[in-house]
């Protein structure tokens, strides 16, 4: 192989030298033979077929690192900078969101292990299961969310657990997505978020997960009983956006509270309602949770607007979002997530409400109700309106078929005649 390689460079070395010298010599020089070829080779290669330099100077050519330079190398340089930082970036953002991810999970698992049977995706705890243990609370569903599912308590069917976190590992889709919040009001601007989404147990819960997790929830004869109504808490920094995105909370009306920071307002259906629910324990819950504390909304309607009568059947969930801190200190959040926890249990006991105030929030649903009817009775109309246009345009087609040309003609002018009378007439009426 090195002798095979040595003739190769040996060839290469007599080209260059051949092109060398064709350069220098004048257009009508003779040619070089095979034959002067053949001898070049000879003399350039020894008797035992191994590279001879007898005769020619040392030149550049024999050594790599003579021939190039770090500077040929310029642009390949480049781009293995660019790749490495962008490596670097992807990698850096997607250990942060899982350490965020991690933190939420050690600050709330204990709490979520004391209020539910199961937790998360680690399988039914034992008897030697810590409760501290955090692992297998929450499950990656990407590299910018995190979801969990707790399920085994009274008057709870389970609870969603969604973080959703920046996208710190693209940082080019983290300005587009602040660009775009600042410049219209609608978009909610980036943040580590988490909701948590409390199913109570209202007979609908197979509507929202499949009946194979249902098997392993509790039977119990006693299923949620209190009222079902729209009420919620809110930040007035998300008010006039969550008013427009949810329809249930559309249903209500705004009263700030003194009970209340600046701040935080009231949404509700009844000012009943809230003297109700707005405890001391969860005005200071929310207090302590300050600037994250986004919503905390108790609710039995949908939150996309209803388009049929089967979507305004109520259904009984309760959501709260917050934002995660920063420093991943969980303390001031600790009381707002006791709260939402265990407000199942002060719904039972306390949400029943007088027959006046239930006939109030009826008489909403019931408007809603009637809209959606007219909307539906509205489409179907225009449907048969098209379904008979489209059978009055086949029949006409059908029509003209089965006629001649001078037939068709006469069946065209006839019918432009029609319409023109038509369009007379209706002049007519109006002036």
């Amino acid at each position: 192989m090195t002798k095979f390689l040595d003739i190769v460079i040996a060839c290469m070395a007599l080209i260059a030298s051949a092109a060398a010298e064709a350069t220098d010599t004048v257009n009508d020089a003779p040619k070089p033979t095979s034959s002067s070829f053949v001898q070049k080779m000879f003399v350039f290669l020894g008797s035992s077929g191994q590279i001879s330099t007898i005769g020619r100077p040392y030149t550049k050519w024999y050594n790599i690192h003579e021939r190039f330079t770090l500077a040929d190398f310029q642009g390949e340089a480049y781009i293995i900078l660019a790749a490495t930082i962008l490596f670097s970036i992807h990698f850096s953002g997607v250990s942060k969101n899982r350490t965020k991810a991690n933190a939420w999970a050690k600050a709330n698992g204990g709490l979520l292990k004391q209020e539910y049977a199961m937790v998360g995706f680690g399988g039914s705890p034992t008897i030697d299961s810590d409760p501290n243990d955090a692992s297998g609370t929450l499950r990656e569903k990407s590299l910018f969310e995190f979801q969990s599912y707790v399920t085994g308590r009274r008057n709870v069917a389970f609870t969603d657990v969604n973080l959703v976190l920046n996208r710190r590992f693209n940082p080019l889709v983290m300005l587009i997505e602040a660009g775009i919040s600042f410049m219209w009001d609608t978009i909610t601007p980036p943040a580590d978020q988490c909701e948590l989404i409390t199913y109570p147990f209202d007979g609908l819960e197979s509507k929202t997960i499949r009946q194979v997790a249902l098997t392993a929830e509790p039977k119990t004869a006693e299923k949620s009983t209190y009222d079902g109504f729209v009420w919620g808490i809110v930040n007035k920094d998300q008010m006039k956006r969550l008013r427009n995105d949810r329809y249930d909370l559309s249903l209500t009306f705004t009263k700030d509270s003194p009970k209340l920071p600046i701040w935080a307002t009231v949404m509700s259906e009844s000012a009943e309602i809230t003297d109700a629910l707005l405890t001391k324990d969860l005005v200071a819950a929310i207090e302590s949770a300050g600037d994250l504390f986004d919503y905390l909304v108790v609710t039995d309607q949908p939150g996309q607007k209803p388009t049929t009568l089967e979507e305004t059947r109520p259904r009984k969930r309760i959501f709260c979002r917050y934002r995660l801190p920063g420093d991943n200190n969980y303390e001031p959040l600790q009381p707002l997530m006791e709260q939402f926890l265990r407000l199942p249990d002060h719904l039972v006991s306390a949400c029943h409400f007088r027959p006046e105030v239930l006939r109030k929030v009826k008489t909403v649903r019931e408007s809603a109700i009637a809209q959606i009817k007219k909307d539906m009775e509205t489409e179907k109309a225009e449907e048969r309106a098209a379904e008979r246009e489209r059978l009055k345009k086949s029949k006409r087609e059908e029509a003209l078929t089965h006629l001649d040309a001078k037939a068709q003609k006469k069946y065209l002018e006839k019918e432009r005649e029609k319409e023109m009378r038509k369009m007379q007439k209706k002049s007519t009426v109006r002036g």
